[in-house]
Order: C-alpha cells, then structure tokens, then sequence
C-alpha cells in the first residue's frame, strides 16, 4: 500500500498540476470514443497501450476478456457495454487480447481449475473460442480464436446489434504482445464487423 500512497500523492503534486483543465472539463463531461474491453491483467494498460488521455476510453476488464452473450438477465459487463452504446454514443469497440493470457494458457494447457470454480465458471463463455481454435494446446490461436469470438458475442447485446445496423459503431479485434509492445490488428472474419 505505500507505493500506492507515494503514486497518489506523484499524481496530485506532479501529474494532476498539469492535467488540470482536462480534469475541470472532464468534472462535468463524459464523452469517450472508444470502449475498450480487455482482459484483467495487470500487464495490460489500455491507456498505455493506446497513449490516450483520462475520458477518452471507456474500459472493461475482465479475465480473459471475456463478453457473455446476450441473456435475459443482467450483469456487470452487459450493463457496462448497453451505457457505453446506447448512453455514451461510443463509435468503436475494442477487444483486445494479450500475448501470455493465464485465463486462455489455464484453457489450452487444460489446467485443473477445481481450486477455482469462480474461475473454471467464468472461462465457459470461451467454449466456442476453444472449438474454433484447430490446434489444442496453441495458446496464441486461442488468445486470437478467443478475441474473435468476444466480437462475435458483442454483436448478440442489443444495444451494439442497433447501433451496428446503422452503422454508428465499429467492432475491433487487437491481441497485444506484453515483450514486444506490438499490437496485431485482427483481420475481418467474414461478417464486416472487424477491423
């Protein structure tokens, strides 16, 4: 906790000084372009990433990047992507996976999860990226199979099915390599909504 006490207070001395005016107008201003999903790892930094200020991302982690489709109920995550569609007007998603992703190594190694049925839980809604994935064991195809099927279930939430038939949102797939930096933009799988 100290280094997180000795980070506060580099922000407010040295940081916030000069982000001033951009905190004043983001205290009343909530207009992000993007809602990036990625995965809960603390290597990824979608801010970093993607050098963009505070209030330009809207940002859903979760580990594996993992976006349920659709159901009746509700949930953190559908709810997250309805506010940032159909409240904030976002034009572009991105999901975006990583190079050395522990949720997607645990699925392809098949790793004993039953310590962690939370976990074990959560990671089914990569089923259809494993059955799309040709080589069991690749855990590089599966984090590429994995981001494309995300995509695949975005398009299930109502919110992002309208806002893609009229053409007012993008869908995106990116994995990025933590040691190299570098970011693969995925190719469009057939159905025009990846870029």
């Amino acid at each position: 906790m100290q280094d997180l006490a000795v980070g506060v207070a580099h922000f407010r001395e040295a940081v916030f000084p000069e982000k001033a005016e951009l905190f004043a107008h983001l205290a009343s201003h909530h207009t992000p372009h993007t809602l990036f999903i990625s995965c809960s790892d603390a290597r990824v930094v979608p801010e970093l990433i993607t050098g963009t200020e505070p209030g330009d991302l809207f940002v859903i982690r979760t580990a594996g990047n993992l976006v349920p489709a659709h159901t009746p109920e509700t949930d953190g995550v559908a709810a997250s992507i309805e506010y940032a569609v159909a409240a904030l007007a976002v034009k572009d998603i991105v999901v975006c996976g990583h190079s050395a992703c522990g949720a997607m190594t645990a699925l392809a190694q098949g790793h004993d999860l039953s310590g962690a049925p939370a976990v074990a839980a959560w990671l089914r809604h990569a089923d259809a990226s494993r059955a799309r994935t040709a080589v069991t064991g690749d855990v590089d195809a599966l984090v590429r199979q994995n981001v494309l099927a995300q995509l695949a279930n975005l398009s299930t939430h109502p919110s992002v099915a309208r806002a893609l038939a009229g053409q007012k949102l993008t869908l995106h797939g990116w994995v990025f390599d933590i040691a190299t930096g570098a970011v693969e933009v995925l190719p469009t799988a057939g159905s025009g909504l990846v870029s």
